[in-house]
């Protein structure tokens, strides 16, 4: 099963009122194993980069200022994530801008909400009341995030990878049973032994073990068995 992880940088939080994306980063992976494959670009997004937004992510007017357009872009990014589920940290919020990039172009469908698997949702099933953002799973998870330092879309979806998959089990799936489709799991059958079976041995107990036990039931206060005998 093939999924992308997918993280986008912004210049704000409306895509509705202008903001536009500024990067994508995705990390492939063939069941739930990151394949090497990735898709990371940055975007001239035709606009000044407002300060609040640059704070977070540390990309200037001037860095951008020669990088494609999405439009430049849309095609080899879809070609990317194909139709293949996308594991995304507040979905909601990185398909609207998409969804908003590629409605300004024709040709190119929306993405569809269905696709996506939230971790926040699942992070918040798991961890009910806990801080769900992705440096506090990197640490619950014991996740190296130091290089850190602002939000970027590539490493991000590098860290997130990785959160995902201990969100749904970690790399020993099969240890953790509870909200496991047990029919789905395959079962290893264990062969018998092979060669002729020994024949079982025989064994009386010695009168000196029939003497013990008889001193052990003596012992016993009513036994269950000897109620109706």
């Amino acid at each position: 099963m093939r999924e992308v992880v997918l993280d986008t940088e912004t210049t704000g939080l409306d895509a509705q009122n202008g903001d536009r994306v500024v990067e994508i980063g995705c990390i492939e992976l063939v069941n739930h194993i990151p394949t090497g494959r990735h898709y990371h670009v940055y975007i001239n997004p035709e606009r000044p980069m407002p300060e609040e937004a640059f704070k977070v992510h540390g990309l200037s007017d001037e860095f951008l200022r020669d990088k494609p357009r999405f439009a430049e872009i849309a095609a080899a990014f879809c070609d990317f994530i194909g139709e293949d589920p996308l594991v995304i940290h507040n979905a909601a919020f990185d398909i609207g801008f998409l969804n908003a990039e590629l409605a300004r172009l024709e040709g190119f469908p929306h993405i569809a909400m269905e696709r996506a698997v939230d971790t926040v949702r699942l992070a918040r099933v798991k961890f009910p009341g806990a801080q769900i953002n992705l440096d506090a799973l990197c640490k619950r998870f014991n996740i190296d995030n130091s290089a850190r330092t602002k939000h970027g879309a590539l490493l991000d979806a590098e860290l997130l990878a990785e959160v995902y998959l201990e969100l749904i089990g970690g790399r020993q799936q099969g240890l953790g049973l509870a909200g496991i489709d047990i029919d789905a799991m395959s079962v290893v059958a264990v062969q018998a032994p092979r060669g002729p079976a020994r024949p079982p041995r025989p064994h009386a107990a010695s009168e000196a073990e029939l003497a013990a036990h008889a001193a052990f039931i003596a012992k016993l206060k009513d036994p269950l068995w000897l109620r109706n005998a």
